[in-house]
């Protein structure tokens, strides 16, 4: 079972910014997908941005903006944030996949809160 951690949320105003970090229990670089989803108040789940192989996604919503990364001296995955504006608020989450003979798996981390204020 991988655990996945966030932290590097908070309160920022509108235009300002924030790097959010996602470590995991084993090596971040043995998962075959790691990426950021979001929970804006009041809707679904959304994705934000995933690494997958050596493929980069990013929402519409995230590019130009944020940028995934992964840090093999930190063991991390971050998410710098840019140009942060009140929609991009809400519970970001960390996202990691395995991929197996069995199957797929999906591990997810118990969230952090952005709030971006206008």
């Amino acid at each position: 079972q991988v655990q996945l951690v966030e932290s590097g949320g908070g309160q920022v105003q509108s235009g300002g910014s924030l790097r959010l970090s996602c470590t995991s229990s084993g090596s971040i670089f043995s998962l075959n997908g790691v990426g950021w989803y979001r929970r804006p108040p009041g809707k679904e789940r959304e994705l934000v941005a995933l690494i997958f192989g050596r493929s980069v996604d990013y929402a519409p919503a995230a590019r130009g903006r944020f940028t995934i990364s992964r840090d093999s001296a930190k063991n991390t995955v971050d998410l710098q944030m840019n140009s942060l504006q009140p929609e991009d608020s809400g519970v970001y989450y960390c996202y990691g996949e395995e991929v197996r003979e069995a199957g797929r798996f999906g591990f997810w981390g118990q969230g952090t809160q952005v709030t971006v204020s206008s």
